[in-house]
């Protein structure tokens, strides 16, 4: 793993690596050179299979960190491109050119995330949640699930919660005052 990272280090310039196994390191790189990273990954290091893209909201920092995990099916490896972009203008160049199937992932990012992929297929269409949504990004960490609940859906009142261990003897064992 060490030379593909030398051969890497020619062309990009790579902020920090992490070793999480001998087959498995996590890379990362700036927003203006990940996609020549992963360019270089695919074509000259064999990693020829995109496995995920996923995001990580840092509330706290104002960063997305999406990180790229891409496959060296022949020697078995896997490495991880991270990239910080910012969160208020969540918006990072596509490589759906690389891999058509990263587009899948891009309108994912784009819809629960807020991240958009400028130029990549359908990015603006409709993807996991139901047509009309009018609410924010639910991934974010600044999104109030109870809130939304709340104003969004009526109330149902006459729910219960019984702890399951006392439901099951009241089941079992009826007769038996189980208080």
């Amino acid at each position: 793993m060490q030379q593909i990272l030398d051969a890497l280090k020619q062309s990009v310039m790579i902020e920090d690596v992490r070793k999480q196994r001998d087959d498995l390191v996590f890379i990362t790189v700036s927003e203006a050179q990940a996609v020549s990273a992963i360019t270089h990954l695919r074509d000259r290091a064999n990693f020829t299979h995109l496995v995920i893209l996923t995001a990580v909201d840092w509330l706290e920092e104002g960063l997305f960190q999406l990180t790229y995990l891409l496959n060296n099916p022949a020697e078995k490896k896997d490495i991880g491109v991270r990239v910080m972009i910012d969160r208020e203008k969540a918006q990072m160049e596509s490589i759906h050119h690389l891999w058509p199937a990263a587009a899948t992932y891009q309108r994912e990012l784009r819809e629960m995330f807020g991240i958009s992929f400028p130029g990549s297929p359908r990015l603006n269409e409709t993807f996991i949640l139901d047509e009309g949504w009018d609410g924010p990004p639910p991934y974010r960490r600044d999104f109030d699930t109870l809130k939304y609940s709340e104003e969004t859906y009526f109330p149902r009142p006459g729910r219960s919660t019984n702890d399951p261990a006392e439901y099951m003897k009241s089941m079992l064992y009826p007769e038996v005052d189980n208080d």
